[in-house]
């Protein structure tokens, strides 16, 4: 059991690491995209605003996956599942936290992919929270009056 717990933290230390860079990274992103632009991203055409979006949340499944796979690699490196596609499938299941079944799992790892679970949660709960973050100033706008009919 001490390797499991050994493990699970090492692995949800790693993945809120990638977590937290990867927001970052989104963030800079969006300051980049206003230093080019010249503008605040929540300026200008709604078609913008789409791609804007868009790449947001593909950037958060990118930044998920990443997470995924390292558990799944993880998971098939010490011979938890038995092969990578049952690694990648357990995984995901597990850091979702929807989980199915654990027979998948050899029994002294099991506490593992249920650990990745809570890390999952948590790291789903904190993308959530950055998107709306990301997402309140387009609304703000609209409640204050700085969107008018004829705005692009």
């Amino acid at each position: 059991m001490f390797n499991e717990l050994a493990l699970s933290t090492i692995l949800a230390l790693v993945a809120v690491s990638i977590h937290g860079f990867g927001l970052l990274s989104l963030g800079r992103g969006l300051e980049y995209y206003e230093t080019r632009a010249g503008r605040s991203y929540v300026e200008g055409p709604l078609w913008g605003h789409a791609i804007l979006t868009i790449a947001v949340v593909l950037g958060l499944f990118i930044i998920h996956g990443v997470e995924i796979w390292m558990y799944a690699a993880v998971y098939k490196l010490i011979g938890a599942v038995p092969d990578l596609r049952e690694a990648v499938y357990f995984s995901s299941i597990s850091y979702g936290s929807i989980g199915y079944s654990d027979v998948l799992m050899a029994p002294q790892w099991r506490l593992l992919g249920a650990i990745e679970g809570v890390a999952g949660a948590i790291l789903l709960g904190w993308s959530v929270a950055f998107f709306v973050s990301v997402m309140t100033p387009f609304t703000s706008r609209r409640k204050h009056g700085l969107l008018h009919r004829n705005d692009p």
